[in-house]
This record gives C-alpha cells, sequence and structure tokens, in this order.
C-alpha cells in the first residue's frame, strides 16, 4: 500500500524561551518530533515564534538550536519545501536562516493552494486592526535603520536584553480575563473581512 503524504503545520515552539524551564527537553521532543514526520511529510510550514528570539547579524551565529536547524536542512535537502513564517518573536530573519537551511521565508501572510484548499497563512501578529501598540512595536521592530542600529551592538548585550524582555513579558501575563468569544476577537474580524473579497477554506 503506497504511504499517503501528509502537509504538516506546527507554530509557537518558542526554543530557548528563558520563562520555561524545559528548553532542553522541548528542544528534544520537537526535534523527534520533525524526524517522525519525515517518512511523510510532503511539506512543512513553520507558522512563527519557533524561536524564543532571533537576530541575524552579518557574521555571527547566536549559540544553540542547531538540532533543530540541522534536522530542517535534512528535509529541504531532500526537496521538502520547508516554509518559515517570521513571528513576533522571531521577526529578524534575513538572510542566513534561508541560505543555510533552506526555508522559504514568508515575512507577510501567504495564500497557498494545498489538496485542492486554499489557504491564508500567517503568524497572526499584526493582523488586529485593534492592537495599536503591537503594530507601533512591529513598526519600530521593523525600521531598517533601527534593524542597522541595533546590529552595531554586541550579541552579549542585544540577546541579554531579548531574553530578559521576553521572560518578563511572559511572566507578567495574569491567568484569566474576560470570556473569550470568536466573534469579537480582531484576528476573527480580520478573516471575515478577507472572505469578503476571496475565497478561502482555511485560516
Amino acid at each position: 500500500m503506497e504511504k499517503k503524504e501528509k502537509i504538516y503545520f506546527v507554530s509557537d515552539v518558542h526554543l530557548g524561551a528563558p520563562a520555561l524551564n524545559d528548553n532542553k527537553e522541548r528542544e528534544l521532543l520537537f526535534v523527534q518530533w520533525l524526524d517522525q514526520i519525515s517518512h511523510d511529510v510532503s511539506a512543512l510550514f513553520l507558522m512563527g515564534d519557533i524561536f524564543d528570539y532571533w537576530f541575524e547579524y552579518k557574521r555571527v551565529v547566536p549559540r544553540g538550536h542547531t538540532r533543530v536547524l540541522g534536522k530542517i536542512a535534512s528535509l529541504t535537502d531532500r526537496g521538502i519545501p520547508v516554509h518559515f513564517f517570521t513571528g513576533n518573536h522571531d521577526i529578524w530573519v534575513f538572510d542566513y536562516l534561508p541560505t543555510e537551511t533552506g526555508v522559504i521565508l514568508h515575512n507577510s501572510p501567504y495564500l497557498a493552494e494545498l489538496e485542492g484548499k486554499k489557504f491564508y497563512l500567517a503568524h497572526g501578529d499584526g493582523l488586529d486592526a485593534r492592537d495599536k501598540g503591537y503594530l507601533l512595536l512591529k513598526k519600530i521592530f521593523t525600521s531598517k535603520i533601527l534593524q542597522w542600529l541595533y546590529a552595531r551592538l554586541h550579541p552579549n548585550f542585544t540577546i541579554g536584553m531579548a531574553y530578559r524582555w521576553s521572560k518578563n513579558s511572559r511572566l507578567s501575563k495574569k491567568v484569566g480575563g474576560p470570556e473569550f468569544v470568536a466573534e469579537e476577537e480582531g484576528i476573527y474580524k480580520f478573516a471575515q473581512s478577507v472572505l469578503e473579497h476571496e475565497p478561502v477554506d482555511y485560516f
């Protein structure tokens, strides 16, 4: 019996997250999962925040995640398309990751036809028009001038600062809050607006 190839999606692995104490275990589990799907994967979509922090310097590679990077490269070496969507934590992917691992980089939403169905694919950050704070932050993060200035700082400082920010942000989030109503969510409203002019089967 011929094996059926599958398309896989994964997001928010947050490798290296300083607020989580199971980073090594989580990375090994993720690599194990990549191993498991390797026998039937036809395409892999990494939907953002695979890394809790990522910044590409021109001549410096931050330490860590070598098992994951090697496993991704082994898939692309076999001709399997691996799509990498930047999230709000790994927004600073430039040319190193695509060049070294062979991933197809997406910095914005991507409309794909898969198995005869239309998929609107994105990490989701910045699609809620009401999230003014993050939209401003994203403008700052994607400024070429500010990226250039940030890259001039020593990695020991910038990486340490980024992990402190991530840890404080994650630990400060409180459990609970208003009841979740899908129809009132900004991301739901965004999807509805897309459907007004584009027939999409899945978001």
